[in-house]
């Protein structure tokens, strides 16, 4: 039996990277997910897929991370014999605050010969040394009374 899941923890245990039998490379690594009430699941987690692979293997002990993938459920047997629940989790995706910084960054405007938008206008905005906007003060804009809806003149 497996779940469709989304898992968020921190790493627990290094990514290492693996080669398998058929000579596949794969990530495998413990994340930390807090269970409710003080308590912690351990899941075993194990990633196929070239991107997952990568996420995975840029992150260190600690570091935060959410999951996506097949999990499984499990049980183990501690060292006093009680029954402890284990998940396995074979992940489809993987999102780091690395993934989302690294994002952000990209979509921000590289080129330095673009300009930077102007600081916006109003009042207590754009003035400089305590100077007032009065009514009728032009903010860059071409439009007036005349551009307005019927209805709101």
């Amino acid at each position: 039996m497996s779940i469709e899941a989304l898992i968020t923890g921190k790493v627990h245990k290094a990514p290492t990277e693996r080669t398998g039998k058929s000579g596949r490379a794969f990530v495998t690594t413990t994340v930390r997910a807090a269970a409710g009430e003080g308590e912690a699941l351990f899941v075993n987690v194990v990633a196929f897929s070239e991107s997952a692979c990568r996420a995975l293997l840029a992150l260190k002990e600690g570091d935060a991370v959410a999951l996506a993938g097949s999990l499984t459920p499990k049980v183990w047997t501690d060292r006093d014999g009680l029954a402890r629940p284990s998940l396995d989790l074979v992940a489809a995706q993987v999102m780091t605050l690395y993934g989302i910084k690294r994002k952000r960054e990209a979509s921000m405007p590289t080129d330095e010969a673009s300009p930077a938008p102007p600081p916006r206008q109003g009042p207590g905005r754009g003035t400089q040394h305590g100077e007032q906007h009065q009514p009728g003060d032009d903010f860059g804009g071409d439009f007036g009374p005349q551009d307005w809806p019927e209805d709101a003149q």
